[in-house]
C-alpha cells in the first residue's frame, strides 16, 4: 500500500530497545509506534488489527532466549516476516545532579539487569528491582524525582526522560546484542 504508514506495536515505552529496533526494521519509512505494556499486549494488538506489525526481542547474547517473548510466539497466530540484530549499550541513569554514591535502587527489565550483573555487583548498596521495561524504568525514575533511584536503560531513554547518565556501557560484554523479530498476523488458510 503506497503511502501507508505502518503501525508497529512494541513492548515498553519510547526509548526502549524494541523502539530502536523499529527504526532498524523500517530504515526508509516512518512508522507509527504503539507502546504496549507486555509481550502479550503486542500479540493482541497484531491479532486484533490495531497494529500492522509487532516487534519482539527473542534472544540476547548475554542473557540467552527471552522466554516471555518466546512464549507469546509459541501461542501461535503470528508469523515472523523479518529479523534484525541490534547492539545493546546499557547505561545507569539517574535524576540530574544525583550522585552515584547516593543511589540505593535500580529499576529495569529483568533481562537488562541480567546483562550487567558484574557492574551491579560492584555497587553493593544498589538493589536491583525488576521492572516491566528499560525505558519504562527511566520514565518511572524521572516521574518520581527520587534521587536515590536509578534505571538501567539506553542513552535514548536518558534523553527522552531528562535523566543524567551516571555510567555508560555497563553491560557485561562489549558484544552485547539482541535479536528482534518483526511479526504479522498469520494468514488464515
Amino acid at each position: 500500500m503506497i503511502g501507508h504508514v505502518p503501525r508497529v506495536a512494541y513492548q515498553g515505552e519510547r526509548g526502549a530497545f524494541s523502539d530502536h529496533a523499529i527504526t532498524e526494521l523500517f530504515p526508509d519509512r516512518e512508522a507509527i509506534r504503539l507502546a504496549q505494556r507486555s509481550f502479550a499486549d503486542v500479540r493482541r494488538a497484531v491479532l486484533s488489527g490495531d497494529a500492522d506489525y509487532g516487534v519482539l526481542p527473542v534472544e540476547n547474547s548475554i542473557h540467552g532466549p527471552v522466554a516471555a517473548a518466546g512464549a507469546v510466539l509459541a501461542e501461535g497466530g503470528l508469523a515472523i516476516v523479518d529479523r534484525v540484530t541490534c547492539g545493546i549499550r546499557l547505561c545507569l541513569l539517574a535524576m540530574p545532579s544525583a550522585r552515584a554514591e547516593q543511589l540505593r535502587r535500580v529499576l529495569s527489565d529483568p533481562v537488562a539487569l541480567s546483562q550487567c550483573r558484574a557492574y551491579l555487583a560492584s555497587l553493593p548498596l544498589l538493589e536491583p528491582v525488576p521492572f516491566y521495561d528499560t525505558a519504562g524504568a527511566a520514565k518511572e525514575v524521572a516521574e518520581s524525582g527520587d534521587m536515590t533511584c536509578a534505571a538501567v536503560a539506553s542513552q535514548e531513554a536518558a534523553v527522552q526522560y531528562g535523566l543524567d547518565i551516571v555510567a555508560s556501557n555497563i553491560e557485561d560484554r562489549a558484544d552485547n546484542q539482541t535479536r528482534f523479530v518483526l511479526v504479522v498476523r498469520e494468514a488464515t488458510r
